[in-house]
């Protein structure tokens, strides 16, 4: 019998068709238990992750964050004991002036968008150029600082635990530019009587490079003193942006959070 030369190429064509036509299983029920879970390997019946749909930019709010501040508005913010936001919108950004402020609501565990300008005419140097801070629970501090060719202790760096952990490295551009901070912020875990039995933990990327990576924090923010978990803690507080007395002030734009787990 002779076979026509494209016969076995016809063939596997019509198996890899089969193949492609059968459709592929969406989980199992006879894989073994995951250690420590509820689910087997591949759960046909674990739930799916919950349909978010990203911001058109990467620094447009996603689906399901918490919009802090747009451009139009402080509302999101109160001054010192729950007075009205001192820092006054221009031009789309929000202009530190009038001591800290605080978020209205609180949060523990978040992913935290937040955009900084620093001016290049910012008078002073090492701590007193283009400072201010991002403090989760108002409590930790995340260090914002003009970083540019201004030499300055290095837990005080931008990016730093302030106090603690030093960047891994000094990713800010030059002052008159924005910069981006996106931060993973994992609370503290506290018992009934509000005493910590596992600290608190950073993750902090400026610019696109990771500068914390899943960094333990040691204790609430002090200056020039070692820190601990001494006392009571919260499960939530608001966040608190500084006021550090800068001129020209910092400014920030397109703040944004999503609480996680």
């Amino acid at each position: 019998m002779k076979f026509h030369p494209l016969f076995p190429i016809i063939t596997l064509s019509a198996v890899v068709a089969f193949a492609e036509d059968k459709p592929s299983p969406i989980g199992y029920e006879d894989t073994p238990l995951i250690p420590g879970t509820q689910w087997r390997v591949h759960d046909i019946k674990r739930p799916a992750p919950n349909v978010v749909a990203p911001g058109k930019t990467s620094a447009d709010a996603p689906a399901d964050a918490v919009v802090l501040f747009d451009g139009k508005s402080n509302e999101q913010f109160r001054g010192k004991d729950g007075a009205p936001c001192p820092w006054k919108v221009e031009n789309g950004e929000l202009v530190v002036k009038g001591g800290d402020i605080w978020t209205k609501e609180s949060f523990g565990s978040c992913q935290l968008h937040i955009e900084w300008l620093t001016q290049p005419e910012t008078k002073g140097n090492s701590q007193k150029k283009g400072n201010s801070g991002v403090f989760f629970m108002d409590r930790y501090e995340a260090q914002i600082l003009d970083c540019y060719n201004n030499p300055t202790y290095a837990d005080g760096s931008a990016g730093a635990v302030y106090g603690q952990t030093p960047p891994l490295v000094n990713a800010v551009r030059p002052p008159g530019n924005w910069q981006v901070y996106d931060v993973i912020f994992t609370a503290a875990k506290v018992d009934q009587d509000g005493a910590v039995t596992e600290p608190a933990y950073v993750t902090t990327i400026i610019n696109g490079i990771c500068v914390q990576n899943h960094t333990k924090i040691m204790g609430p923010t002090v200056h020039r003193q070692t820190t601990s978990y001494k006392g009571k803690f919260p499960g939530q507080a608001p966040i608190r942006l500084q006021d550090h007395g800068n001129e020209p002030p910092v400014r920030f734009r397109n703040i944004w959070i999503r609480p996680l787990p």
